[in-house]
């Protein structure tokens, strides 16, 4: 490794504030890694979802937890993932890196405005309001600048979001085991919660497994990129413990919640759209408590998405402040606010970005065919950035790391390329399976080969 280059993130990080204790990086850890939505779609395979779940969590999971232990042991520095890739690998795949994670970010938040207002829709009963392009947009345009104005607070205010939202899985959980047990040890359970006969390996099952695997339990790479802001001197030993304590929490919400929604729920009956809402109302009825709780539940996960949302625009934000720590970038992405140390120029320049990217996909810019597949295309992007990552332990110049560690990074990585292969070549019905993959594998392609061109242009523009 280059101890210059190290130094000088050093060096620029002592700016930043300090703001993350080891409780905000668990919760953090929590709303970034264990998404609800994955709940109804895992229930969909009926009672054998836990043959999917535990060897997810065991060939992918606590495998991406052991590499990012290690790497940010050697290298605990503002940017996580992107240092490592550039320290390792080099600029270019350092700054691909940072690329396909920014993207993976941007088109994130540009989605939020759009769920949000299906949420509204399903929560209110006005199913007009998920149709509404001007209530869309409207939505989209509020909370893309109340995500930027908290971001330009900085974590200080970040930290709370995402706080509020890892409480708020956590309490969703609760509820539901608190509805969900009692009646499955009754013996009134809609389906059997779990069952010990293991599926068929076929390719559809593989294909689940991979989306399982890395779809559900990817993330825990995300605190490494705060770092250098981390209140604890020891950042690397922090951030170890906060991927130990969460573990636990992201497994249990993954594969008891799954659990719980079989309580309540047979798998041809389930609300993919809201099956945490259809669970807890059930379980109210049961009870006799009269009234539906959807209102409620999908205020609460609402405020869980802020959380992600508020995580994924300061993750995207501090990308292009690192790129131009590298001078990779104009140096006006580094300007820091003055009174919040806080990236502001990049901050406006990501808002931008989202904001054109929400209008575009609400007033129909291209085939929905198309936005999925940019979608789809966004989430291989994300899936690359894990490849760089378990192929640091493996093949990357440098320090040999220790055969627990190169072990951990053979799983992770055959698990990822899992889930790449399978998301690129289609193994259900499609239209056309040659041209699902050709328009995937462009826009991955594409978006990298543009990286790639602008990182040789500004390199060449710079010697």
């Amino acid at each position: 490794m280059d101890g210059a280059l190290v130094e000088e993130v050093r060096r620029h990080s002592g700016a930043l504030r300090k703001e993350l204790s080891l409780t905000n990086l668990v919760l953090t850890q929590v709303v970034y890694i264990a998404g609800l939505s994955w709940l109804g779609a895992a229930a969909k395979l009926g009672s054998a979802h836990v043959f999917y779940w535990l060897p997810a969590a065991i060939f992918f999971y606590v495998p991406s937890a052991i590499v990012v232990i290690h790497l940010t042991g050697e290298m605990p520095l503002e940017g996580g993932l992107y240092q490592w890739a550039k320290l390792r690998w080099g600029p270019l795949l350092g700054f691909l890196t940072a690329w396909n994670l920014w993207l993976y970010g941007v088109l994130l938040l540009a989605e939020l405005g759009i769920v949000t207002t299906n949420n509204l829709a399903y929560a209110t009963g006005a199913a007009w309001i998920a149709e509404d392009k001007a209530i869309s947009i409207a939505v989209s345009i509020g909370l893309v600048g109340f995500l930027a104005l908290a971001a330009l607070r900085g974590l200080a205010i970040g930290k709370w979001l995402h706080n509020v939202a890892g409480a708020t899985l956590i309490v969703l959980f609760g509820a539901m085991l608190s509805f969900s047990v009692p009646r499955w040890l009754r013996g009134e359970a809609a389906a059997p919660p779990v069952a010990l006969e293991a599926p068929a390996w076929t390719l559809l099952n593989l294909n689940i497994l991979g989306k399982m695997s890395f779809g559900a339990f990817s993330g825990s790479e995300g605190v490494s990129v705060f770092a250098g802001e981390i209140r604890d001197p020891d950042a690397a030993r922090a951030i170890r413990r906060s991927v130990w304590l969460a573990a636990p929490v992201v497994t249990a919400i993954f594969t008891v919640g799954t659990a719980c929604m079989l309580a309540s729920s047979r798998p041809e009956d389930l609300d993919l759209v809201s099956p945490v809402a259809q669970n807890l109302n059930a379980g109210a009825r049961a009870l006799g408590l009269g009234g539906s709780v959807v209102p409620a539940v999908m205020a609460l996960m609402l405020l869980a998405r802020f959380g992600t949302g508020s995580m994924a625009f300061n993750v995207s934000a501090r990308l292009p402040m690192l790129a131009g720590w590298d001078h990779v970038l104009p140096p006006w992405f580094t300007r820091l606010h003055p009174r919040w140390r806080t990236p502001a120029t990049a901050i406006g320049f990501v808002t931008i970005v989202v904001l054109a990217f929400a209008v575009a996909a609400n007033l129909g810019v291209g085939s929905q065919e198309a936005f999925q597949l940019l979608q789809s295309g966004s989430g291989i992007s994300y899936a690359l950035t894990y490849v760089v990552m378990f192929s640091i332990p493996l093949a990357a110049p440098g320090p040999r790391a220790p055969w627990t560690v190169r072990v951990a990074a053979a799983s992770g990585l055959a698990m990822t390329l899992l889930y790449v292969v399978l998301s690129i070549f289609p193994i259900v019905d499609v239209a056309s399976g040659r041209s699902f993959t050709l328009k995937i594998s462009a826009v991955v392609v594409g978006s990298n080969v543009l990286g790639a061109a602008f990182f040789l242009l500004r390199s060449r523009r710079l010697r």
